[in-house]
Order: structure tokens, then sequence, then C-alpha cells
């Protein structure tokens, strides 16, 4: 019959293992503790480190104005309100809003370049131009919706 081998397992220390770990992590994660460096300085220089300071010292302050506050009916629905108004904008397709932002920045441009104000002529004139009736029939079925809502 075979005799069994004397196998002593090392006894490892959790802490050397640690420490071994933290010796080598500034090689491994060079470039992510650099970015996390940065990312802490910019936030100390924006105040931020600050701020969450301040909130961290004053959590029970803060703890118990939102219970107080958020027993008060009114903010219970402005909350539902804010909800309501949030799963509505997200359903909107980001592509058309992205244009319409560019359009109204080249708009504002274009008013801040103007010497006088359009004659009433030209503003009559703008009515029939096929953007202004488009976005005028949007605005248009955005009130119709907004009177069916109220009924």
């Amino acid at each position: 019959m075979a005799n069994p081998l004397a196998y002593v397992p090392k006894k490892a220390d959790p802490r050397t293992e640690l420490q071994n770990r933290l010796d080598a992590a500034p090689i491994e994660h060079a470039e992510a503790l650099l970015v996390a460096y940065d990312l802490l300085e910019e936030a100390h220089r924006q105040g931020i480190l600050d701020a969450l300071h301040g909130a961290i010292s004053a959590r029970d302050t803060i703890i118990s104005d939102l219970a107080r506050v958020g027993d008060d009916p009114i903010a219970i629905n402005a909350l539902r309100h804010l909800f309501a108004v949030g799963k509505m904008v997200g359903r909107f397709d980001p592509e058309p809003i992205s244009a319409f932002a560019c359009e109204a920045r080249a708009a504002v441009e274009s008013h801040k370049n103007e010497k006088a104000a359009p004659s009433m002529w030209q503003l009559f004139r703008r009515m029939f131009h096929e953007d202004t009736r488009r976005g005028l029939a949007f605005v248009t079925a955005m009130l119709a919706a907004l009177g069916r809502a109220t009924r």
C-alpha cells in the first residue's frame, strides 16, 4: 500500500499579499492612476470636493430636511411631474433636437447681426416660408395636445 505524502500548505499572510498587490499597482495601473489624480485635482479646483465634504458633514440636517419636504403632497406631486416630463423628453428622437439646437444658434447669430428690426412685410413674408409653416404646424399640434389634456 502507498504511503501518503506529507503536505503542509504554506500559510499565507493576507497583509503581505495585499502589500505586494499595492506595490505592483502603480506599475500595472499607471495610466488609470494618472487620470484619477487629474480628476481629483480638477474636482479640488472646481470646489466639488469642498461641496462633497460639506454635504457629508451636514448629512443629518440634509436627511431630516429631505424627509420633512418629502412628506409634503406638493413635493410628491412635483416629483411625479418631473418624472413624467423626464419620460416624455426621453422619448424624443435626439437627432431633430440636435438639428434644432444648431439651427437655433444660427438664428440667434443672424438676429444679433441685424441692424434694425425687420419690417412687418418681412415678417409676413417669413410666415410663408416652408420651414416656418412646418414649425407653426408643430407648435399648433402641441397646443392642441395641451388643450386635449386640460379637458
